[in-house]
C-alpha cells in the first residue's frame, strides 16, 4: 500500500507539472480549450488511483475475514461407561435431566455484514480484472511515438541528439544547437548586462536559463498577459530552477538569438518559432518534442544533421 501511495504521489505531482506547462503554452484562443483537458486529466488519474487504492484495500480486506458461518460443536458423548454398565438407565438419567435443567440454545444466524465483505470483495476482483484485460489491449503510445519520430528524421536527413530529462532539456537543447551552429550563448545584442552571469555558468543550459528570463524581463509587456503567476517569481523559476520550459520560453530565446526554431513533432507538424527580425537568412534550430517517451512527460531532444 505504502508503494501505491508513493507512485499516486508522483503521479499527482507528474501531472500538475504538465498542467502547469499546457497553460503557460496556452494562448488566449486556446485557454478555455487547455483548462477544459487539464481537468479532464485531473478527472482521469483521480478515478484511476481510487480504483487502485480501493482494489488493493479490498483484496486485503477479504484476506482478513474469517470463513461465513461456524460450525456447531456437537454434543460430547458419554465416556467412561462401564461394559457391564446399565445403557438405558443412562439414557434415562440423561432424559431426567434435560427435562429438569433446560437450556437455551444460540441461533445462528448469517452474518451480513460478513457476506456484504464477500460481495464487495467480489466485485472488486472483477474490476481489477476488467481493468488489467482493458490495460493489455490499449496502444503502446510510446513505441508509437518512437517509431514515428524515426520516420520523420530519416526523412529530414536529422539525427537525434539525446538531452538528458532532467527539467532543463529545453534549454540544454538549444544550447547544443547553438553549438553546433558555431553561435556563441551570448547574444549579439544581449537584453540587459548578462555576460558576468554566463560567464560563471558551469553548464550551457544555465546559459541559455539567463538569456531567457533576461530576455523576458527587458520585453514584459509580450510575455505578461501569458502568465499565471508574477512576473519576477516566474522568472526566478526560469533563471534558478528546474521549471520546464515551453513555447513562451522558446519564443523568448529565439528572439534573443535572433534564431529560427524549429519544433518537429510525432505526427510531422513542425512548429516553426521565429526570430522577429528582418535581416535575410537566419541560423535554423531543430528541436524534436515527445509527448509519451520519457518519464517526466514532455520532453525535448536536439536534431543535429544526420551525415
Amino acid at each position: 500500500m505504502e508503494g501505491l501511495q508513493k507512485r499516486h504521489r508522483q503521479e499527482q505531482k507528474d501531472l500538475q507539472a504538465r498542467i502547469t506547462q499546457k497553460k503557460k503554452s496556452a494562448t488566449k484562443k486556446t485557454r478555455k480549450g487547455v483548462n477544459d483537458e487539464c481537468t479532464e486529466l485531473e478527472r482521469q488519474l483521480k478515478e484511476k488511483q481510487d480504483l487502485e487504492l480501493s482494489t488493493v484495500s479490498g483484496a486485503a480486506g477479504n484476506d482478513s475475514q474469517p470463513s461465513v458461518g461456524d460450525e456447531v460443536a456437537d454434543h460430547d458423548e458419554p465416556r467412561g461407561e462401564s461394559v457391564n454398565g446399565s445403557r438405558l438407565e443412562h439414557d434415562m438419567k440423561n432424559l431426567t435431566a434435560s427435562h429438569s435443567e433446560p437450556k437455551d440454545e444460540p441461533i445462528k444466524r448469517p452474518n451480513r455484514q460478513k457476506a456484504r465483505l464477500a460481495r464487495r470483495a467480489a466485485e472488486q476482483e472483477s474490476m481489477a480484472t476488467e481493468a488489467a484485460k482493458e490495460a493489455e489491449s490499449l496502444p503502446d503510445f510510446r513505441k508509437q511515438e518512437s517509431d514515428a519520430m524515426r520516420t520523420q528524421y530519416s526523412a529530414r536527413g536529422l539525427r537525434e541528439h539525446e538531452i538528458r530529462s532532467d527539467g532543463h532539456c529545453l534549454y540544454a537543447a538549444v544550447a547544443d544547437q547553438l553549438s553546433i551552429l558555431k553561435l556563441p550563448l551570448i547574444p549579439r545584442n544581449p537584453p540587459g548586462d548578462m555576460s558576468p552571469l554566463i560567464e560563471k555558468s558551469i553548464v550551457p543550459y544555465k546559459s541559455t536559463r539567463i538569456v531567457a528570463a533576461s530576455y523576458i524581463r527587458h520585453h514584459s509587456d509580450d510575455f505578461e498577459p501569458f502568465l499565471e503567476e508574477p512576473l519576477e517569481d516566474y522568472l526566478l523559476k526560469v533563471q534558478y530552477t528546474g521549471e520546464w520550459g515551453g513555447h513562451l520560453e522558446l519564443l523568448a530565446l529565439a528572439r534573443a538569438y535572433g534564431v529560427d526554431i524549429n519544433v518537429l513533432q510525432s505526427n510531422g507538424q513542425v512548429e516553426k518559432i521565429e526570430s522577429g527580425t528582418d535581416e535575410g537568412t537566419k541560423p535554423t534550430l531543430w528541436l524534436a518534442y515527445y509527448h509519451h517517451n520519457f518519464g517526466l512527460g514532455e520532453h525535448y531532444n536536439s536534431l543535429r544533421p544526420a551525415g
